[in-house]
């Protein structure tokens, strides 16, 4: 006879395997071994009689009984939570300050996993650029940070982004100094795009000074010239540096400044740190 109670620890390590395909990454998320949360899993498909999820040595993939209970499961996690907030607790709120050079298409994705692991936190996500990003973190208006590793070599690594020279794949460029379109802030990527040009000899003519990426890249696209930009960035853009023999655009480092918290807040930036990592490594 099956068991009444199912074991909520192993209902939420099987949500975060599902979600992040990767025992690895849910572990990383649970604070636990990588051990554990198999253990965890074992125990509840014992519990329900099913298998819930085809392991392969690459691969972690939920069986047709794992996406049929995975809606479920959420569920349960989001009753408990229920449960728990009945008590009189204050709302948790967490700040994150993100570079606009690090914002991508991932970032709703990455969003809403924080938001199903606890629906009840209240998200206060501000974008700027990275000098103001890390000045704002260090006065202490917010928990997190999220900006392009510079010459402080502190953080907590994400992913490594690679960067390109990229431009309209209708425009033609004419011959001629090379039309360097850039952000005007403090990042650095317009100041290491001038470097790099300088030492490889190659003579550029600022053709925009954008007031943000978004603008940077609607420029780009519209074939006036030639924007330095991390390749997930540039979804729509070719990379001509190689075609213009233009210098290698070195990668950048995507890292997290986080302040201490209590356990709850600790849990939530693993769990952003594995969603980071879990978008990049599908890409």
């Amino acid at each position: 006879m099956r068991p009444q109670h199912l074991d909520l620890a192993a209902v939420e390590a099987f949500v975060l395997v599902a979600e992040l395909r990767s025992f690895t990454r849910a572990a990383d998320v649970l604070g636990v071994t990588q051990a554990g949360v198999s253990q965890q899993l074992r125990r509840l498909e014992d519990q329900l009689g099913k298998r819930l999820l085809d392991r392969t040595p690459r691969h972690v993939r939920l069986s047709a009984q794992g996406d049929a209970f995975l809606p479920h499961a959420r569920d349960l996690l989001a009753s408990q939570k229920t449960a728990f907030e009945t008590i009189d607790r204050p709302a948790r709120a967490l700040s994150i300050a993100i570079s606009e050079h690090v914002v991508g298409p991932e970032l709703p994705d990455v969003l809403g996993r924080i938001k199903a692991h606890d629906p009840s936190l209240l998200l206060k996500v501000h974008v700027d650029d990275a000098a103001n990003v890390r000045r704002a973190f260090e006065r202490g208006e917010f928990d997190l940070a999220i900006i392009r590793q510079g010459a402080r070599r502190d953080g907590d690594l994400l992913f490594e982004d690679p960067y390109g020279w990229f431009a309209s794949p209708a425009g033609r460029l004419v011959d001629g100094p090379l039309p360097l379109i850039t952000v005007m802030e403090a990042c650095g990527v317009g100041a290491l795009a001038r470097r790099l040009l300088l030492r490889a000899k190659v003579p550029w003519v600022d053709a925009l000074w954008a007031s943000g990426v978004t603008t940077a890249i609607s420029a780009a696209q519209s074939g006036i010239g030639v924007v330095p930009l991390a390749r997930r960035l540039a979804t729509s853009l070719v990379d001509v540096g190689p075609r213009l023999a233009l210098p290698a655009f070195p990668s950048a480092k995507v890292v997290m400044l986080s302040r201490h918290g209590d356990a709850q807040v600790r849990a939530i930036q693993r769990m952003l740190r594995s969603a980071f990592k879990a978008f990049v490594e599908e890409r």
